[in-house]
C-alpha cells in the first residue's frame, strides 16, 4: 500500500505550478512562526531531522491531504512534543503550568539563530560500510520502496523510484541513514549516491521521455544493474 506522503509523479494530482518570482518568502505571517517553533525546538535536542520527517509522514491521511505546508509542520511539531514528553496536550491546549521548563536553558535565543542555521547540520559520517558501486556505473533501485528495518518506517527511496534502473553520478562520502536514525536505532552511515534517472524510467507516458531525474540515495537502496 503507498504511504499518503509519497506523491512524487502520481497521476490525477495536477501539474506543479511554481510560485513568481515576486511571491513572498510567508504567504502567511504564521507561515514564518511555524518554521521558526519548528527550528528552535528541534535545538532542545530531543529528536533529530529524519524524526521530525517522520512524524510529519505519520498524520492522518485525511489530514494529511488537507493540511498546506506549514500545517503539516506544525501538526507533526505538535505530535512531537507530547511524543517526547516536551510537552502535554494541555500545555498545547493554554492549560498547562507556568513552572519554568527543564529544557528552557537549551532554547534558541534570536541572537545566535543566523549562526545556527549557518553552522546548518551536517549528516556525513565517518562509516566502516565498503563502497560499493563508482561513478558512471547502472544500478537499480529496490523492489519496494519500505524502510527494511522498521515495518512500515520511514526511508527516503520515493515509491516512484523503486526498481527503476539509473548510473551513479557522484558518490557524496558516508551519511547518516534516515531508515535508522529515524527510529533510535543508530546513524548506521553508509554509502550516498547522486543517482541519475531518465524520465522514461519513472513513469509510463512522461512529457519528455529523455529528461532526468537525479535522487540522492542510499547504498542500501540499491544493487547492480
Amino acid at each position: 500500500m503507498t504511504r499518503v506522503h509519497d506523491m512524487g509523479g502520481r497521476f490525477g494530482d495536477g501539474p506543479v505550478r511554481p510560485e513568481a518570482k515576486d511571491a513572498p518568502v510567508f504567504a502567511e505571517d504564521w507561515h514564518g512562526r511555524a518554521l521558526a517553533v519548528t527550528l528552535a525546538t528541534g535545538f532542545l535536542g530531543q529528536w533529530n531531522i529524519d524524526v521530525s520527517r517522520h512524524a510529519r509522514e505519520r498524520l492522518s491521511p485525511k489530514d494529511y491531504t488537507r493540511f498546506s505546508y506549514y500545517e503539516k509542520w506544525i501538526s507533526g511539531l505538535a505530535d512531537l512534543l507530547v511524543e517526547k514528553g516536551v510537552l502535554t496536550l494541555d500545555d498545547l491546549s493554554g492549560a498547562g503550568t507556568e513552572d519554568p521548563h527543564p529544557l528552557a536553558a537549551r532554547v534558541l535565543k534570536a541572537g545566535t539563530v543566523s549562526g545556527a542555521l549557518a553552522k546548518g547540520g551536517p549528516a556525513d559520517r565517518p562509516s566502516d560500510v565498503p563502497i560499493q558501486f563508482e561513478v558512471g556505473q547502472n544500478v537499480r533501485t529496490v523492489k519496494l520502496a519500505a524502510n527494511r528495518l522498521v515495518t512500515g518506517g520511514h526511508t527516503r527511496l520515493p515509491i516512484y523510484a523503486a526498481g527503476a534502473n539509473g548510473r551513479i553520478l557522484r558518490l557524496h562520502g558516508t551519511h547518516v541513514l534516515p531508515d535508522s536514525n529515524a527510529h533510535g536505532l543508530g546513524e548506521a552511515p553508509e554509502p550516498l549516491y547522486a543517482v541519475a534517472f531518465a524520465a522514461f524510467e519513472l513513469w509510463a507516458n512522461p512529457e519528455h521521455p529523455n529528461d532526468e531525474v537525479v535522487l540522492d540515495l542510499w547504498q542500501s537502496y540499491l544493487e547492480p544493474a
